[in-house]
């Protein structure tokens, strides 16, 4: 529920992104902006309140979180100019970052065989939200217009602010890093390979995601379909497939298989492009298509999530929060470009926009795997030679003779050490 009410904070407005500009004065080649600002609040608290989730207790920063969505929220539904909206817009995306924190939260209370399914289950919240957001919010506006939805949405941010003080167990982190080397130990995760090449495939995703999402109900608006608002939000019932895509593919993972599954995920979200590009003559092409997208990518992004969460035990807030940064910066590209493509070529730009970036996620998979299998070949398997004579301690004889009788050695304890690339 938390992630759900969450996420559609910065989703909510895709149904209705031309009432918005009509009633606020908004151009139709910027009406993107609407979602993009959002996800670019998103960046912001990505960086700047996601690591606080290794140091303090998650418990409230969920519920203070939500809280401040819900102001962003009121402040949409009352605004009185488009500056007002997206000044709302952009604060509800800063703090809708509770996302993140309740992720990590679920990985860090999860034992290690069940946090692939857990994540899958919380990840399964965040779908639906997304997608059932503009079901509601399309029902909505046709019945109270547009500002209903915001208002909506702050009243269900506050309330859930409250349970959440009243019904989730505390969780609070050893005090034992400061806030400004979390900062610093965020920015040196960009330079680890197996980070890099999810955050990658992340970012191409979500910009074909958002793509989609954030220019289909422009010409589902227009001839030959005008579709009203709640036709149009009702698309996201086909996307609520990708909730089921989310909570298998974490048990996917937890069964070894979260490579593999990214890639034939990967496939299949290129081959939906085919379907989607047959908007403008046929509708169940799209409704395929839709279908095959959301599965695609919420089986990716649990897979990446689990890889992360399993290579950083430790430090899963820091990891899941410099993650989602390549997702909010893919999401705030495919919004703000499909929009200005759909104005000056119709569905034909968005859908080879999608089709390419879905390709180069493919790709950027393809090459981190290749990466992966070449460096596991290289790797040395004989044992390292002896210690010399004086310097074998009875710890230097246990190390060398092999791991210990119990559990083995840190390295093979460690879940980091084998994190599926």
């Amino acid at each position: 529920m938390v992630c759900g009410v969450a996420v559609a904070s910065v989703y909510a407005g895709q149904p209705v992104l031309g009432p918005m500009g009509r009633d606020l004065g908004v151009p139709v080649d910027s009406l993107g902006w609407f979602v993009a600002t959002g996800q670019l609040g998103y960046l912001a608290g990505l960086v700047l309140l996601v690591p606080l989730g290794d140091v303090l207790d998650r418990r409230r920063l969920i519920a203070a979180h939500l809280a401040l969505v819900a102001a962003g929220m009121a402040i949409t539904a009352a605004a009185p100019a488009a500056w007002a909206a997206f000044s709302g817009l952009a604060a509800a995306g800063v703090f809708a970052v509770v996302v993140q924190t309740a992720v990590a939260y679920t990985a860090s209370i999860s034992p290690s065989a069940e946090r692939g399914r857990n994540l899958g289950i919380v990840t399964s919240g965040v779908v639906i939200g997304i997608l059932g957001a503009r079901v509601i919010a399309g029902v909505l506006a046709d019945l109270w217009g547009w500002r209903s939805i915001f208002l909506t949405l702050a009243i269900l941010a506050a309330v859930l602010a409250l349970l959440a003080l009243t019904l989730l167990p505390a969780d609070g982190r050893p005090n034992t890093a400061r806030y400004g080397r979390l900062l610093r130990s965020f920015g040196g995760l960009f330079a680890q390979p197996v980070f890099l090449s999810r955050g990658l495939i992340a970012f191409f995703l979500f910009a074909s995601f958002g793509t989609l999402w954030s220019g289909m109900a422009l010409p589902l608006a227009g001839a030959p379909w005008h579709l009203s608002e709640a036709q149009i939000g009702l698309f996201g019932v086909a996307g609520l497939a990708g909730a089921l895509g989310a909570a298998r593919s974490g048990r996917w993972g937890d069964a070894g298989h979260a490579r593999r599954v990214t890639g034939i995920a990967l496939a299949l979200l290129l081959a939906s492009w085919a379907a989607i590009g047959q908007l403008p003559w046929s509708l169940p092409p799209l409704i395929l298509g839709v279908i095959l997208l959301d599965f695609a990518v919420q089986a990716v992004h649990v897979s990446n999530q689990h890889t992360l969460t399993t290579a950083y035990p430790g430090r899963a807030s820091t990891a899941i929060g410099a993650y989602m940064v390549f997702y909010s910066l893919g999401s705030a590209l495919g919004a703000a470009a499909t929009t200005a493509l759909f104005d000056a070529t119709g569905w034909i730009g968005p859908t080879v926009l999608g089709a390419t970036l879905a390709l180069c996620a493919l790709a950027t998979w393809a090459f981190s795997a290749q990466t992966a299998s070449r460096a596991a070949r290289l790797t040395p398997t004989r044992p390292p030679p002896p210690a010399p004579a004086h310097a074998r301690t009875p710890s230097s004889l246990t190390n060398h003779l092999g791991p210990e009788p119990r559990g083995g050695t840190a390295e093979t304890r460690d879940p980091a050490s084998h994190a599926d690339p």
